[in-house]
């Protein structure tokens, strides 16, 4: 039986763009930033403007190549077998090791309904397991089931933002901000690290280029779904954020668990507040369906190309790559456990900065792939080509993709140029079992 697979439309190709960029980063962004003060701002501009670089970097490769695969798919058709799976690998063991943080954070914010779940670590991990196999099944189904579930989801999440943002913004005054810089760092340095704390709020821009071939008119949705998505949800998290920091006192923020939800308490009582903590559960929980989206499109598209195994290529009957799911959330299950077993805080932000390091590796990629297309004029015939303004984009978007790479720390630099060669012998091993098949 031919596996049937359902399209995927501009809406939940937005959402998707949407809900995996809008996690529980966003949702505890403020009290990270609090105590930076005005540079925080700066920190979300460079990020903001960055990320809106890029996404129009993905957008014009999303309308030259509409086939699934997204950053690995660029990357290999400009540079090769070899760049293409150095991306496919260092982007799915970001999907996943980032869907096991997500997880986490979605257990946590549980805890503000639940307090037992913070006292019970066997209970917290069963939780942050289940929330995994249930975005599984849900992906399971297939495209459809999951862009619905994402689009939901995602209106649930953005509202609440909006809303804080438009009733707040007479908060927004000077005041709010100064001391400029609090923290007795250099400028730069400080800047750099608001920088790198905005970033993993805004990783996820490019997720509507992974499962371009199974879109509806891909040539014209997903450029579109990419970049709106981007520069709504960058707006609406620049807002709310500095929104929360003008309400919430400093001191009372840098110590909050829930940020939102305190501003809300703040502005419209207690009710509010809990309201908030729901729709910041509602956005963890999408964020993890959607990147379980994403792991699996990644792992079977590589399988496709001859990067990955090919049981990873494997549909179901729902045209729905099962096997790559599982198989991925298997590994996803076993990092929760972990952060269960050891020290949670560290080992959760030790998976965060594995993460972003991984996501920014295909974001350099195809910044320079997008100008390896051009100058060997690898345009899809018809296809006009880009002047001098596209061009200066993705020197941009290049160059801030590589200005975060190196900021986002030392620790987190080695372990992304240790996780990028410790996928070589795979790629050995499918390049030797391609030459044995073909002998």
């Amino acid at each position: 039986m031919t596996p049937t697979k359902s399209k995927l439309g501009f809406w939940m190709c937005t959402a998707l763009v949407v809900g995996n960029m809008i996690g529980s980063g966003t949702y505890l962004m403020p009290a990270a930033l609090a105590p930076y003060g005005g540079v925080s701002l700066l920190g979300w501009v460079i990020t903001g403007t960055g990320s809106i670089l890029l996404a129009l970097v993905f957008a014009r490769l999303g309308q030259w190549m509409a086939r699934s695969g997204g950053p690995h798919a660029f990357t290999r058709a400009a540079f090769g077998d070899f760049a293409g799976f150095l991306v496919a690998w260092s982007y799915w063991v970001a999907c996943w090791t980032g869907n096991a943080a997500i997880a986490v954070g979605f257990v946590g914010s549980l805890a503000k309904f639940f307090p037992t779940i913070a006292q019970s670590p066997r209970l917290g991990a069963g939780l942050a397991v289940a929330s995994i196999w249930a975005c599984t099944l849900i992906n399971i189904r297939g495209l459809r089931t999951a862009g619905m579930v994402q689009l939901v989801t995602s209106v649930l999440k953005y509202v609440p933002l909006v809303l804080v943002g438009v009733f707040g913004i007479a908060y927004l005054k000077p005041a709010a901000f100064t001391p400029f810089n609090p923290t007795g760092q250099p400028l730069l340095g400080a800047m750099s690290t608001t920088m790198t704390l905005t970033l993993w709020a805004f990783l996820g821009l490019e997720c509507a280029t992974v499962p371009a071939g199974d879109v509806e008119d891909p040539h014209r949705t997903v450029p579109r779904a990419t970049i709106w998505g981007t520069v709504f949800t960058a707006v609406a998290m620049v807002i709310a954020c500095s929104t929360v920091m003008a309400i919430v006192p400093r001191a009372q923020l840098a110590e909050s668990t829930a940020p939102f939800a305190d501003a809300a308490t703040l502005l419209w009582g207690r009710t509010a507040g809990y309201l908030m903590a729901g729709a910041a559960t509602i956005a963890c929980f999408g964020a993890l369906n959607g990147w379980t989206l994403v792991q699996g499109q990644v792992a079977q598209t590589a399988a496709d190309d001859g990067l990955f195994p090919t049981q990873l290529a494997a549909l179901n009957r729902r045209g729905s790559p099962a096997v790559a799911l599982a198989s991925t959330s298997i590994l996803v299950s076993v990092l929760v456990l972990t952060n269960y077993t050891g020290s949670l805080v560290s080992v959760f932000t030790f998976v965060i900065l594995l993460s972003t390091a991984a996501n920014l590796v295909p974001y350099l990629f195809c910044a320079v792939a997008a100008l390896q297309m051009m100058a060997r004029r690898m345009l899809p015939e018809g296809a006009e080509m880009p002047g001098p303004g596209f061009v200066a984009i993705a020197l941009l978007a290049f160059a801030y993709a590589l200005w975060a790479f190196g900021g986002s720390g030392k620790e987190s630099v080695y372990w992304g140029s240790i996780l990028m060669l410790g996928g070589l012998p795979l790629h050995v091993y499918m390049g030797w079992k391609q030459r044995k098949a073909e002998a």
